[in-house]
């Protein structure tokens, strides 16, 4: 190590200090001198913390439909949306109301289905979702949700981080922030997309002011699940390992100076890609599942899907990964809303039946919470343009929508809310993304309210500062 000539006059802490000796970097070398791989690893992922209270689940699947599926197609029936299609909503229903695309006054579109009902319960579903209806009295339906966006990426950001812009930590940021991480091996948060572009983008998995150790990590659909996950040609373990040793020697040595928690969090990530290097391909391998497994599902081991997302997700589950978000995109039906959701429910609707039949087979589901659902819901009122060449679909409709929960702790076989006749507005137990966010921490042990970060002079939460509540009446 070179050290300064000019050392004239300096007393004994200040020598130590301008030669990097002081007595804080010699515990630190003495420190990396001892097993540095075994501690390297430890610090490489989020630290283990203890719950505010005892969880009901340990990990969440977040099944983000984006682009913001029909629920007056899909769960919530409305007769009288079939007698009035073709006539004006009435101006009382709709007055203030504010749309992306249509008049106010647009005309009625009844439902696009036959519903019928379905289980012990007897919960009214769309014929679109045979292998849901399956599944119906293991699932609790709120139909009353509501938000306050009604375009897509103020929208997903909202779902994803309870704001509207960029910027603020993701549901799953805050879990991992709060509770760490259950494994070595594999990101605490894990994201998996399938259908095309997100509107609220990478925003949706970002750790905002949380320190980035806390970012989902994003899984790719195919090659590397990681990319450069892999060694280059001609570099081998030994040497990789040998490399990173000096790598992390040389960031904890400015970890010491600088006392800047993203050289640790540059640490971890390292540490973490090479321990990936065996257990991503591992993880994401399914030549290990039963073709019976494959063919519930449906999906193919070879080939993107969500069905084959589904399934990597029951896998990171029974791995430790505490929150994995599987993004399915094309939901945005602003025309031919039949045709939209017809295609949309066949490329999801086995893989979420399946996802919740395979949990509950091998024990996982009672420490699992599984969400489904979009940013919004559609409107009752018809979109057509044939500037646009639109028609028979439906705009964005932030007043009313349905998202549906299962697993851990959630009453199944239940329907929670109402909205009117034409399925307009909440008129029993309406439900704000911020409740949505309240309950899911609810289920993994944390307070919504105790769970806070200092930032910019302020003690930030999930749910922000304005009213929200767990919606207990969901849950066992």
């Amino acid at each position: 190590m070179e050290i300064s000539a000019n050392l004239t006059g300096l007393k004994r802490r200040a020598f130590l200090q301008a030669g990097g000796l002081g007595l804080g970097r010699i515990a630190l070398a003495a420190l990396l001198a001892d097993d540095s791989k075994g501690r390297a690893a430890a610090a490489s992922t989020p630290t283990p913390r203890a719950p505010h209270f005892a969880p009901q689940v340990d990990s969440v699947i977040h099944l983000f439909m984006a682009g913001a599926p029909s629920q007056l197609d899909l769960f919530d029936y409305k007769p009288l949306l079939a007698k009035m299609e073709g006539k004006p909503i009435p101006p009382s229903v709709i007055k203030g109301q504010r749309y992306a695309f249509i008049r106010p006054d647009a005309a009625v579109l009844g439902p696009r289905f036959k519903f019928a009902k379905y289980g012990q319960s007897g919960i009214e579903l769309s014929e679109v979702l045979p292998q849901l209806a399956k599944v119906v009295d293991d699932v609790a339906f709120i139909r009353s949700m509501h938000t306050d966006q009604f375009n897509h990426a103020p929208g997903q950001l909202a779902l994803s981080t309870g704001f509207s812009l960029p910027g603020r930590p993701c549901m799953g940021a805050w879990t991992v922030y709060g509770l760490g991480s259950a494994t070595e091996d594999l990101p605490a948060y894990v994201v998996l997309t399938s259908g095309g572009n997100l509107s609220g983008g990478a925003a949706m998995w970002s750790s905002g002011f949380l320190p980035s150790k806390y970012t989902g990590v994003r899984f790719r659909d195919s090659g590397d699940p990681i990319l450069h996950v892999s060694n280059p040609p001609g570099v081998d373990g030994p040497t990789q390992r040998r490399t990173l040793d000096l790598i992390g020697r040389l960031n904890r040595r400015e970890a010491a100076v600088r006392h800047d928690p993203e050289i640790e969090t540059r640490i971890a990530a390292y540490e973490m890609a090479y321990r990936l290097q065996t257990s991503a391909p591992e993880l994401t391998d399914l030549r290990d599942e039963t073709a019976a497994t494959l063919k519930l599902y449906g999906a193919d081991p070879a080939k993107p899907s969500f069905a084959r997302n589904c399934l990597l997700a029951r896998r990171m589950v029974e791995r430790g990964v505490r929150f994995i978000t599987l993004f399915k995109e094309g939901w945005d039906a602003h025309s031919d809303v039949a045709g939209n959701l017809r295609r949309n429910c066949g490329e999801t609707d086995q893989a979420c039946a399946a996802l919740l039949m395979d949990l509950k087979r091998r024990g996982l589901l009672e420490r699992t919470l599984v969400v489904w659902g979009g940013e919004f819901g559609r409107t009752p009122m018809v979109e057509a343009s044939a500037a646009l060449g639109r028609s028979l679909g439906r705009d964005h409709h932030p007043q009313a929508f349905t998202t549906w929960l299962a697993g851990g702790g959630v009453r199944g076989g239940l329907t929670y809310g109402a909205t009117d006749e034409l399925g307009f507005h909440p008129v029993e137990n309406p439900v704000h993304v911020r409740d949505l966010h309240a309950t899911v921490l609810q289920q993994l042990g944390i307070d919504h309210e105790r769970l806070t970060f200092a930032y910019a002079g302020l003690d930030f939460r999930l749910t922000g500062v304005e009213p929200s509540r767990v919606v207990r009446e969901v849950l066992r």
